[in-house]
Order: C-alpha cells, then sequence, then structure tokens
C-alpha cells in the first residue's frame, strides 16, 4: 500500500526534536548545558541516530504498523531502552574523552525517560490523523470468485482492518452481483472510490485488454498494484504456500541460503549472541534448574531429536516443563497437566529454551531461523505441506520470525501458515530482520505472547 513517505519522515521529525528538547531540557537542569547562549545539538547525534535505528527495527516509522496497540508500546519502550543501554555504552566505553555528554549518565537515562513517552505521543497523534484521512481507504481485489475467498478468509485470520471490495471479471459480471472491475478502476481515476491499493491475482488471462495499461498509470499516480503474492510479501511479510512449487527455490533471494559470506556472518553473530546471553542469564539457568529438581526430583534437562540444517537430526536440549506421560499427546495444549507448575513459569517467561544455547555454539543450531521441530512430526509434515523441507535450508532457531508472528500452533493448518513466516525469513534474510526478531522476541519474553 501507500508508502506515505510525508508520514514516515514526520515521525523521524518529531523523534529528532525530542531527543533535541529532552536532552536540552535534562543537561540544563543539570547544568551541563546553559541555555538559552550554547544549544545542545552535535553531541545528540549518536543518541539520535540509536534511537531512530531502534524504533526502525520494530517498524516505528511504518504506516502499516498499529502504533496505537499496547503490543507496539511495549516494543516501543524496549527499543527506546536499547537505544538508550547502546548510548550510554558507546558514550562511556568506545569514546575516550571530551564529549559533553560524558559529564553526567543521568543526564542520557533521564533524557531518554522524557523521549520515550513523548515518541509514543506523536506517533498516536499522527496515526489518529492519518487514520481519519484514510479511514473510508479500502483495498480493491481482482480475481476469480475462489481466490476472492481464499483473500477474504485470510484477511480475517489476520485482522486486515481495511475494506476489501472484490471485483468480477467480464466473464463473471452476469452470474454475480460483485462490481464489475471497470467500474471500479473507473471510479478510483474519477477519484470517488479512495482505496489504497490494488491486488490482482497472478492469472491475467481474463483482464480486460486495457486494464493493464490503466493500472499502470494508477500506480504512477500513488495507488500501487500488487500481485497477491508481491501482497503477501510485502504487506503481510510471509511468502503465500499457494505460491511454492520445486522451481520456486531457484528465484531471488535466498542469500543465507546460497552465499557462503552471510552464512559465516550469522554464524559469529550466533557466537557471540549467544555467549552475552548465556553470560547474563547463568544465574537464571542456575535457579531454575534448582526448581525443576525441587518440584518433583525428575531430570533438569529435556531431550529430543529434531531435524536441523540439510534434515540431519540433532538432540535438542530445553529445560524439562512436563511430566513424562507415557502414550500422551503431540502437541501441547492450553492447560496440558502434563505441565508442572515451574514449567508453567519457564514456557511462559521462555527460560526453558536456554539448554539450546548449548546448540547453537555446536553449530547445530541458530540465534534465529525456523523452529527445529521433532523427527516424528516432520516425517508427518513432509509428506502432506508441499515443500516443507525448504525450511531446513537453513539451521533452525530458538526464536524466529514465525515465533514472533504466530501463535503457538498445534495442527497441519497452523504448521502450513508458520512454514509462510519461515520461508519469507530464509528468502528475506539480512541482519536488519535478525535485529528485529530480537527485539520480537524481548517483547514476546515480557508479555508472553507469540509462538512456540
Amino acid at each position: 500500500m501507500n508508502s506515505s513517505p510525508r508520514f514516515t519522515l514526520a515521525l523521524i521529525a518529531g523523534d529528532l526534536a525530542g531527543v533535541i528538547l529532552a536532552f536540552n531540557a535534562v543537561g540544563f537542569l543539570r547544568g551541563i548545558v546553559a541555555l538559552p547562549e550554547s544549544l545542545l545539538l552535535w553531541p545528540l547525534l549518536v543518541p539520535a541516530a540509536l534511537l531512530i535505528a531502534a524504533l526502525a527495527l520494530i517498524d516505528g516509522y511504518s504506516p502499516r504498523t498499529d502504533l496505537l496497540s499496547l503490543d507496539y508500546t511495549s516494543q516501543h519502550l524496549i527499543a527506546t531502552s536499547l537505544a538508550m543501554l547502546a548510548t550510554l555504552l558507546i558514550t562511556f566505553v568506545v569514546f575516550s574523552g571530551g564529549l559533553q555528554l560524558q559529564q553526567s549518565r543521568a543526564v542520557i537515562l533521564l533524557a531518554f525517560l522524557l523521549q520515550a513517552p513523548w515518541g509514543l505521543f506523536i506517533r498516536r497523534v499522527l496515526a489518529l490523523r492519518r487514520a481519519a484521512v484514510h479511514r473510508f481507504h479500502g483495498v480493491i481485489f481482482i480475481g476469480d470468485p475462489a481466490s476472492g475467498q481464499t483473500f477474504a478468509a485470510e484477511c480475517a485470520r489476520i485482522a486486515f482492518d481495511r475494506p476489501v471490495t472484490y471485483a468480477a471479471l467480464p466473464s463473471e459480471t452476469a452470474n454475480t452481483e460483485r462490481p464489475a472491475v471497470e467500474e471500479l478502476i473507473t471510479c478510483i481515476e474519477a477519484g470517488t472510490l479512495p482505496v489504497d491499493a490494488i491486488v490482482l491475482r497472478e492469472s491475467a488471462q481474463n483482464l480486460p485488454p486495457d486494464l493493464p495499461d490503466r493500472l499502470m498509470r494508477l500506480h504512477f499516480q500513488g495507488i500501487p498494484t500488487y500481485t497477491l503474492e508481491l501482497f503477501h510479501e510485502v504487506i503481510w511479510r510471509k511468502i503465500p504456500l499457494y505460491r511454492i512449487n520445486p522451481i520456486w527455490l531457484f528465484q531471488g533471494g535466498f542469500q543465507i541460503a546460497r552465499e557462503p559470506i552471510f552464512d559465516r556472518l550469522k554464524r559469529v553473530c550466533d557466537l557471540l549472541l549467544a555467549f552475552v546471553v548465556l553470560l547474563l542469564a547463568a544465574p537464571l539457568l542456575a535457579l531454575a534448574a534448582l526448581a525443576i529438581k525441587l518440584e518433583d526430583g525428575g531430570p533438569i534437562l529435556f531431550r529430543q531429536t529434531r531435524i536441523g540444517r540439510h534434515r540431519h537430526p540433532f538432540t535438542l536440549l530445553k529445560l524439562r516443563t512436563m511430566r513424562a506421560t507415557p502414550g500422551g499427546d503431540r502437541y501441547t495444549a492450553p492447560g496440558d497437566r502434563r505441565i508442572t507448575r515451574i514449567g508453567a513459569l519457564l514456557r511462559a517467561s521462555r527460560l526453558d529454551e536456554l539448554p539450546q544455547l548449548w546448540n547453537v555454539f555446536t553449530g547445530e543450531m541458530s540465534m534465529i531461523g525456523p523452529r527445529a521441530e521433532w523427527d516424528v512430526l516432520v516425517a508427518d509434515y513432509e509428506k502432506q505441506i508441499p515443500c516443507y523441507h525448504y525450511r531446513h535450508l537453513v539451521r533452525p532457531g530458538i526464536t524466529g520470525w514465525a515465533q514472533v508472528n504466530y501463535p503457538y500452533g498445534a495442527n497441519l493448518e497452523d504448521t502450513s501458515r508458520k512454514l509462510e513466516y519461515d520461508l519469507y525469513y530464509i528468502r528475506r534474510y539480512s541482519l536488519r530482520l535478525d535485529a528485529a526478531i530480537v527485539l520480537k522476541t524481548m517483547h514476546v519474553m515480557l508479555f508472553g505472547k507469540g509462538g512456540r
């Protein structure tokens, strides 16, 4: 849909203004800034750049993000906190001296404390204004009835909040109550039908001859046309399974699976991040192990054969959260009686995943990637889900794009939907996407949402 550069630029300008005002106000009160003679500007390049980068990772400048939701609020606070910590690290560790901000750590702490609510405030104001302007703007879907029904079901599943109008092709106008595609395009051209995007089913065999040219003109006037696959990938950030076939893998992208440099860079990042996380989490890991042992005297670790990169099996390690019950269900259900009391807490906080850091050190897993699935389930999935094995092009991860975007799945349909997000990650891999997943994972750990 419309990328709205003015909306993004307004948010960036608001954040920059907030940084300048917050640091100068706190600096003045702390006695390191003499207003109005000397305004603090150049020393703020580092905190401003770090704040903008952190918020960009959580899509804090995207008009497609629900900036009014509680989920975004928590992610915003996490991103701002990390920008503050990075500013302290760079200011007092990287630079040797001579910086004005080095006179007081409290200035940095208090300035970011003021910036956080300011950033949320400007997003609320601009988001409400944008919603008022676009409240009648919808999406036009051009395609056959079957694909339209599938699109409608997906819109309902992900709670897509824009109204969708389904256009009838010329061959269907006599047998449907849907408006004709030519009529809708004419209304858009005349400005009487406000829309933000047009979604076109890939098959163009039944389209009117002049429609592609008309869509092209609308595209350059700011009303983009997406193929259905591109809409899934750009707007919903997943790969629709209906487009997957045996030759799909040979299309563009997939740097992480094709280029050794990306795999090696990711491996270095994995080792560094795993070491830092293990160092910070060691006390929690020790307490969790003690609590597991005290509750029922059983083993601390849970071991299970999972399928890794290139379909190689390996033994995955987790903190045990369930009692051993022969013949139990393959999936964990809400309120499952097999889950211990300490296990419920560990699962909610994701602390049970920490022993997988050993799997990262041994190279069997990555910090970020598709979920490592049980070998028994994988055997079933590969028979029932076309091209399921594509997810084994990369190392499985402790967390991943599917885990932070889709709730826990307990059936074949959920597994298919999560595969769409996994394939998006494999195709669109970047360090920026990994960093965004890390921030979203922190949100999941703090607020108990997301997939497993």
